[in-house]
């Protein structure tokens, strides 16, 4: 099975800092092992996807600014055809029917904890069809 990849954005790189090492080189045993792409730009993110280079999961933090990833993500969705799932990382619990609103699969709060946000993402990819692919 071939290598997964994961692309992360957030402005912040102690956020991108902290998933990487919560997310190490593979998630699962069941899963192959990924790589992450960090983004520190929305534009950065969108011109990876508009290049059509393979993405099975989307990180995206919703506290990034100026552009927050509930708003990127509900762009994803809306124009990426079978767009990958994403996993949205908010401040608050409170923000959840934010993180509905924009389409995202499953959140996670600040600050990171790396045995729920690995879980979270093997459990998003093993469900994901793209693995059947």
């Amino acid at each position: 099975m071939q290598k997964l990849v994961l692309a992360l954005y957030s402005d912040d790189s102690t956020v991108r800092s902290s998933v990487v090492a919560a997310l190490g080189k593979q998630l699962d045993k069941d899963l192959p092992n990924h790589e992450i792409k960090e983004f520190a730009t929305a534009d950065a993110l969108r011109l990876y996807v508009d290049s059509k280079k393979q993405v099975d999961l989307f990180i995206l933090d919703a506290e990034a600014v100026p552009e927050g990833g509930m708003g990127v993500c509900r762009q994803l969705k809306d124009e990426v055809f079978n767009c990958p799932p994403v996993l949205l990382i908010t401040a608050r619990s409170s923000d959840n029917w934010l993180a509905t609103w924009s389409r995202a699969e499953a959140t996670v709060m600040h600050p990171i904890d790396p045995f729920t946000i690995a879980a979270k993402c093997a459990g998003l990819l093993k469900s994901d069809s793209a693995l059947a692919k």
